[in-house]
Formats: structure tokens, C-alpha cells, sequence
């Protein structure tokens, strides 16, 4: 398929860019670059906003665009609670803005990067699909409105839909060309690798949580991992359409001080702690339970141990001390 990947030069959006192309689709970028990073993106990059109609029409028609994976948000949590207007503006009057064009130019497929965080504080785990979602955070909030308006543009329009929603991405690609670069950084795996790489104490927000540790506890799913969901995705819409919603992640959640041993052994440094408060909206535990993906997209994770993980994010770390060139 000739797809548009918006947000592909970002983090995840780069390497799924990247596998679709390798599995012989089309992968037309198109990123602002306000996260995203030119050297990422491959190739094939317009900048640009995909909320700008115009811009997208034009795309469609002069590649042919047959689908969309739509990577492009705003997704730091603590932010989304200071300024909750940038969130519904970027993340869902934009993707509105996008949907209206795909329907007016007759591109009915479509992938969503959505996100664990459309369900807030769990009163189960691991969590389903079929979780209540009462987010905690704007940028959840924003992406399960988007996802309810996915439903009904399904509804009233035939808009054929595989949401994603993620728990927490980590690792980078295996040859250590592509990984997480944001600025700032507030994910946990690249905070602690950049302070074993510099020698300095990684901040702990929270250690007041009712888990085994007093830390928050997290889902990690390897983001190559992600990349091959969003490929079965698009092969899932070829072969049967409709509108699906799947969990990703590896099923097992670790501490934060967990993947802190973890990264001691992987990198063999100390490092160093320094604790802090808890960031507002930050739920205690999220642990997923992928086995909707398991059983209608043949989904399944190849990097199941935290070691393996951070492993490949240890790589990229080293090979770009200071980020992307561009």
C-alpha cells in the first residue's frame, strides 16, 4: 500500500516507517519536525502540519495515498495537565482536521498510535480492551476522544480503523541507527542510559506508590515490537476492514528501580538516584494484556526480557551521546 505516515520522523513513527517500507509499502512522511528529527525519517519527508487539509490533499493526490498511520501527537503527560488546550488542539481538532480530508479524498484505512493512557488508574491487571477508561491526564483524555470519534466516522462514513494503543515504548533498533530522542526527555529508559553515559543521578518521581518497591510500574514494549503490530494492522485492514482496538505489551511490568538494576547490568555503571515527587497524572501501576493481538493480528513481542530491551537502547545511546544530527 502507498501509506502516509504522519509523525515519522518522530520515535516510534521512524522505525514503523522504516518496517513498512521494508515489508514493500510506500511510506510517505510527513512531520512538522517540532519532535521529530530529519535524519530519522528516512528518505521520502514532507514538512508539514497534517491538520493543514491543503497540504494533505495534495499529498494524497500527487502519491496516491491508499492509507494512514497517524504517529503525530503531543505526548508528554506532565505538559498535557499544564496546557490542556495545545493537547486538544494537536492531538484531536488536527487529527479531526486529517480525518475530514482522508473522507473527503476517499482513503478509508487507517492506523492510530493511541496510547495506555486512555484508561487512567486500573481496577484490574492485567488490563483488556474492554477496561473502563477514565483517563487521569489531557493526553489521554485526547486520545480516547479520538478514538470514539474513529468509531463513529466508521459509523457514518466507512472509515476502516486498527487502533493501537500502547503501554510503554522502549529500546531503539537493533543496529542502533534509530531511537528515542526527545527534548526534553521524560521516559524513563533514555534518563537513566544518558545518566550512566554522564555519570549522573536519574530522578525518580514517586516513591511513594503502593507497589512492592514504593515505585510506578510499567508495561514495557519494545518498539520494534510496535513497528511489527502497526505492519500487521495494515495487513489486518487489507484483508478484512472494519474497526478494532488492541492493547500492546509485553503482559510483565517492571518498577522503575527494576529497570534501573536492569540498565546497571546492561551498561555496567553505577548510577546514581535521585528522588522527587510524583509527576501529576502519572497512574501507579499499568500492565497490559495483549491477547486480542495475539489472536486477530498473530501479534506477539520478540523482546520479552528487560535486559534484551534496554540492550538495544544502550546502543543507539552510545552511538548518539548527543542525539540526531538534525
Amino acid at each position: 500500500m502507498r501509506l502516509l505516515v504522519t509523525g515519522g520522523a518522530g520515535y516510534v513513527g521512524a522505525i514503523v516507517a522504516r518496517r513498512l517500507r521494508e515489508a514493500g509499502h510506500t511510506s510517505v512522511v510527513l512531520d512538522d519536525l517540532s519532535a521529530g528529527h530529519r535524519e530519522a525519517a528516512g528518505g521520502d519527508l514532507t514538512v508539514g502540519d497534517f491538520g493543514d487539509r491543503r497540504l494533505v490533499a495534495d499529498l494524497i493526490a500527487s502519491r496516491r495515498i491508499e492509507g494512514v498511520v497517524h504517529l503525530a501527537a503531543s505526548s508528554l503527560v506532565g505538559e498535557s495537565v499544564q496546557d490542556p488546550a495545545r493537547y486538544y488542539r494537536n492531538n484531536l481538532e488536527r487529527s479531526l482536521a486529517l480525518l475530514d480530508t482522508l473522507r473527503e479524498r476517499g482513503v478509508g484505512r487507517f492506523v492510530f498510535s493511541s496510547s495506555a493512557a486512555v484508561y487512567g488508574e486500573p481496577v484490574a491487571l492485567p488490563m483488556e480492551e474492554d477496561h473502563p477508561t477514565h483517563p487521569t491526564n489531557p493526553y489521554g483524555e485526547t486520545k480516547l476522544a479520538f478514538e470514539r470519534a474513529l468509531r463513529w466516522y466508521h459509523a457514518a462514513h466507512g472509515m476502516e480503523f486498527v487502533s493501537l494503543r500502547y503501554f510503554n515504548a522502549a529500546g531503539s533498533s537493533p543496529d542502533g541507527t534509530l531511537g528515542e530522542v526527545h527534548r526534553p526527555e521524560t521516559h524513563l529508559v533514555p534518563n537513566v542510559l544518558r545518566a550512566a553515559l554522564l555519570e549522573e543521578p536519574v530522578p525518580i518521581f514517586g516513591t511513594d506508590y503502593a507497589t512492592p518497591d514504593g515505585t510506578a510500574v510499567r508495561d514495557y514494549v519494545h518498539v520494534e515490537d510496535l513497528a511489527d503490530a502497526h505492519l500487521m494492522a495494515i495487513d489486518h485492514l487489507q484483508a478484512h476492514g472494519g474497526a478494532m482496538v488492541f492493547n500492546l505489551g509485553n503482559g510483565a511490568g517492571f518498577s522503575v528501580l527494576e529497570v534501573i538494576e536492569a540498565a546497571r547490568k546492561v551498561t555496567a555503571r553505577p548510577i546514581a538516584v535521585r528522588h522527587c515527587l510524583r509527576r501529576p497524572g502519572d497512574p501507579e501501576s499499568l500492565v497490559a494484556s495483549s491477547s486480542r493481538a495475539r489472536l486477530q493480528l498473530g501479534w506477539a513481542p520478540r523482546y520479552t526480557h528487560l535486559v534484551d530491551i534496554l540492550e538495544t537502547a544502550w546502543r543507539f545511546q552510545r552511538n548518539h551521546p548527543d542525539g540526531y544530527s538534525s
